[in-house]
């Protein structure tokens, strides 16, 4: 059962999907072609938006936290795609060591890493739970809300030239990381021996910045457009950087406010075109980070000016306590869907190049032009009723199968884009 889901039916978004179906082999062939030259990462989730006028990714996430959210009835998906990844990195694979975020008090994102431990279990492999806080100084199960119990285990390194991470009798082929590096590489992770990382260590947020995510975007994108015959902004949010800013001395407010105004006048002449009537708007984010944080709608380049200390405060900090430089400032997409009275976005879950899922993020206390990953938002878990990858040409190209493909596909775009990022991020030495 799909909970209740209102969402435009009318105007060029249909058309969009339209052209979705009736270009699927050439799209299938497009995507394939690209994935004989490129390697997905690991696992990946995408934030959508869905405008009724355009369908776009705003975000992706390289290390997704919320395998628990997925419908469980799409968890053989989640363990055929791990086994080709799997596969991909180390096919010999026995044992591997799962190091997740410091959040040993959430119990949400622990029920994601109990639900990620259960597919790769599945995929056939020993995995266990290493931890790199210090004052887990042995094995600490943890009850969870759904009966299920989660061992953290210290890790160390392992050998006499000390070169291998792993546990007292456990020396795994392949490390899986599901947290986001943003306060850097712990030492223990750095300089391994025939060890496979994955994500690698430069797909951390401590390398990787949105704006170099969504020129790469930009890219497969406009690629994408000109192979089915579309406009790239239908799928594509513009986007500016400002790279020297400081909220809390008040600097870097003018190059803000220009960038800000410059995309705002780019917007609203997409606008006129398509004939949209409503009011556009930008988002500034932090170039670097997670988790909602750094994050405000702005509809004036005068917003941006004189900010007051409770606003400067906000966007100042991020995750782990990383003070903001860089800005990324990006073409706002409201969303038309609406979950049980609050506005949704959709998120898509991939592992290797396949879609294994999605939900709807919903927030209640949100507008639809603001962040909905943000205090009083929720989840959807069984919002995704079918795949993302079957759609029904016999319906219409709003069905839920339909629109859901629709999501896949540029959900797909977005992981490819993440491929070229990793590629370009990526060191010398690994190349």
């Amino acid at each position: 059962m799909v909970p209740h889901l209102t969402t435009a039916l009318t105007g060029p978004l249909l058309d969009l999907e339209r052209r979705f179906l009736d270009s699927e082999t050439a799209i299938e062939q497009w995507l394939r072609g690209w994935w004989l030259e490129h390697t997905p990462p690991f696992y990946a989730s995408v934030d959508l938006r869905n405008a009724g006028f355009k369908l776009a990714a705003v975000d992706t996430n390289l290390f997704p936290g919320g395998f628990n959210n997925l419908n469980p009835a799409f968890l053989p998906l989640c363990v055929q795609a791990a086994m080709t990844a799997i596969e991909k990195v180390c096919p010999e694979a026995k044992n591997l060591l799962l190091i997740p975020e410091n959040h040993t008090r959430n119990q949400f994102y622990l029920q994601n890493v109990a639900r990620l431990a259960n597919i790769l279990h599945h995929t056939g492999l020993n995995v266990r739970i290493g931890s790199l806080l210090p004052e887990i100084t042995a094995a600490t199960t943890l009850d969870l809300p759904d009966c299920q119990k989660l061992t953290h285990e210290p890790i160390k390194r392992l050998g006499a030239e000390g070169r291998r991470l792993g546990m007292d009798g456990f020396d795994p082929c392949a490390i899986l990381l599901n947290n986001d590096l943003s306060a850097g590489v712990p030492q223990l992770l750095q300089d391994l021996h025939e060890q496979y990382l994955i994500p690698p260590l430069h797909a951390g947020w401590h390398v990787r910045r949105k704006s170099a995510h969504f020129a790469a975007y930009q890219e497969v994108a406009n690629d994408f457009a000109a192979h089915i015959e579309i406009d790239p902004w239908l799928i594509n949010p513009e986007f500016a950087v400002c790279g020297k800013i400081n909220f809390h001395e008040r600097t870097g407010e003018e190059c803000l406010a220009a960038n800000v105004d410059t995309l705002l006048y780019r917007i609203r002449a997409k606008y006129k075109e398509y004939g949209i009537a409503e009011k556009p708007f930008v988002i500034v984010k932090a170039d670097a980070g997670t988790y909602g944080m750094g994050i405000m709608t702005v509809h004036d380049a005068a917003e941006v000016k004189g900010l007051n200390r409770k606003q400067r405060n906000k966007m100042a900090v991020v995750k782990e306590g990383l003070q903001v430089t860089e800005v990324m400032i990006q073409e706002g997409v409201p969303t038309v869907e609406v979950v049980d009275a609050g506005p949704a976005e959709p998120v898509v879950y991939m592992i290797d190049r396949y879609v294994v899922g999605g939900f709807y993020r919903v927030n209640t206390q949100r507008g639809v032009d603001e962040n909905l990953n943000a205090p009083g938002m929720r989840f959807e878990p069984l919002a995704f009723e079918t795949g993302c990858s079957l759609p029904d040409c016999c319906l219409y190209p709003d069905a839920a199968p339909n629109r859901f493909y629709a999501y896949g596909v540029v959900g797909r775009l977005a992981l490819l884009a993440a491929a070229l990022e990793l590629e370009s991020n990526a060191p010398p030495e690994s190349l």
